[in-house]
């Protein structure tokens, strides 16, 4: 299976019509459709329902997956290997909604400063997304929360802590204090994080009353559940920087009394980032630390 043949199954994906996606290709109609039969009768599966548009099959479903992976990693590999008469290239970065994005963003800032060539490519996902992306080699660093599996990574632990607490909508009865305390969050109902070594913690602060929350839902990524704190249905437990990457004006974080703060950890994967541009920023931030 040629890499050219999964870019244009891509964009076949992408158009959802053979000659939109031969357009953007800039080859013929039929040598697209050829060449998408060709990889249907190599891989013995049927990845497209042919109607008006295009939708993929269960089976496109997963070569598109993987084809993303391929082709995002075969570009990374080129842009390693280009030689530049300066100093230059893409450096990838996963992170969730953390404090610790504003110390690696200045560090960001000086670097880009000292090599004008480079560019970042900034991946806002979950946890285990960010932790899958850097054991595939597709993503260079990842900043992740506490407490998380780090044995396939080397690491810098961040200095920024990161608090929790609860976002509420404006009108919420909580909204107008200044800090939440446990008995605040027993009667309302909670969305919260799904990893279960972060409920963990919360366990631990809510001194082993964890269960007696009203869970509304738990969450992965905290931007598909900004809706229901909107219309009030139900309140978040956080952690402040996630709250921050949200639309303020209905919404207010107030943080939790006695304090829960966590650090994060600036992850790359083991024996990977020591040479080209990713190495020399890594080298640069250790620098200013």
């Amino acid at each position: 299976m040629e890499l050219r043949v999964l870019q244009y199954f891509l964009a076949v994906v992408r158009e959802e019509n053979i000659t939109r996606a031969a357009e953007s290709l800039h080859v013929t109609q039929p040598t697209l459709s050829r060449q998408i039969g060709q990889l249907e009768e190599e891989l013995g599966v049927r990845l497209f329902t042919r109607g008006r548009h295009l939708k993929l099959t269960e089976a496109g479903v997963i070569l598109r997956r993987r084809a993303e992976e391929v082709t995002a990693l075969m570009d990374k590999v080129e842009n390693e290997l280009k030689e530049n008469s300066e100093i230059g290239g893409i450096i990838s970065i996963g992170s969730g909604g953390l404090m610790a994005l504003h110390d690696l963003g200045t560090a960001m800032d000086g670097f880009k400063k000292k090599y004008p060539n480079v560019q970042y490519r900034l991946y806002t996902n979950s946890a285990e997304y960010v932790k899958e992306r850097l054991e595939q080699g597709i993503l260079d660093f990842g900043i992740l929360l506490e407490p998380i599996d780090v044995t396939k990574f080397e690491y810098i632990r961040m200095r920024t802590k990161e608090r929790w607490g609860l976002l509420v909508n404006t009108s919420h009865h909580l909204a107008g204090k200044e800090f939440i305390e446990r008995e605040d969050l027993l009667d309302i109902p909670l969305i919260t994080t799904d990893r279960l070594p972060l409920q963990r913690e919360l366990d631990n602060w809510m001194g082993g009353d964890f269960h007696r929350l009203k869970l509304f839902a738990t969450h992965n990524i905290i931007t598909g559940v900004t809706m229901l704190v909107d219309a009030g249905a139900a309140s978040v437990l956080t952690v402040e920087g996630a709250a921050n990457m949200l639309d303020r004006t209905k919404m207010v974080f107030r943080p939790l009394y006695p304090e829960l703060s966590m650090t994060s950890v600036l992850a790359w994967k083991k024996h990977q980032t020591g040479a080209g541009i990713a190495g020399k920023f890594l080298e640069y931030f250790k620098s200013i630390r």
